[in-house]
């Protein structure tokens, strides 16, 4: 199955990337804004068949990417308490831009289906997840919302990144997938000379 999704996640440990995190997710953010690989490079997510793969996310894995903030150890979602090492607005920032670019480089519509948290995956898929939070937390808030809500802001993020990052000198372009496009613009001339051939 090709890569169709992207399941943002926060590690629930400390502010550095730790051998559990590199485990079981794509690519991880410190708390100072450094991006560290995981084990597993995406295509591994293609198949899960195998047992080689980043396991990011209870039976939503195949066909999915698995990006992190190494952040939250401690974190109590009620009464709320972001503990010691909360999301920082850098790691915060770094993160959106990755998501971004791997959006980008994977030719992965940003929706609520396809690019969202992995507290809206039993939301919007249905799949059952034990009660994940994360990610209703972020800088500024005063306590954790609803997860649709945070993940729409989320997408607002990714998608102002992506026109900053990708389309700076075309931003009427910007979230247009060229592939996607030139395909539909093809049909739509082979389905219009047809027509004028009857």
């Amino acid at each position: 199955m090709p890569l169709k999704k992207i399941v943002m996640h926060w590690s629930a440990g400390g502010h550095n990337a730790n051998s559990s995190d590199k485990r079981h997710y794509h690519e991880i953010v410190e708390g100072d804004g450094d991006r560290v690989g995981g084990d597993h490079l995406p295509e591994a997510n293609n198949s899960t068949s195998d047992g080689h793969y980043a396991a990011h996310t209870r039976a939503f894995n195949t066909g999915a990417i698995g990006l992190s903030m190494a952040a939250m150890s401690g974190a109590k979602e009620r009464p709320f308490s972001k503990g010691k090492y909360p999301i920082t607005p850098v790691q915060l920032d770094v993160f959106v831009e990755m998501v971004a670019e791997y959006a980008d480089t994977y030719n992965i519509d940003i929706t609520r289906e396809n690019v969202l948290s992995h507290a809206e995956v039993q939301i919007t898929h249905g799949v059952k997840q034990n009660g994940k939070w994360d990610i209703t937390w972020l800088p500024g808030m005063a306590k954790p919302g609803h997860p649709i809500e945070v993940g729409d802001h989320l997408r607002e993020m990714i998608r102002a990144k992506q026109v900053e990052i990708f389309h700076e000198d075309a931003p009427i372009m910007a979230g247009l997938n060229m592939d996607k496009f030139s395909e539909k613009l093809a049909s739509h001339i082979g389905e219009f000379l047809k027509s004028q051939k009857a």
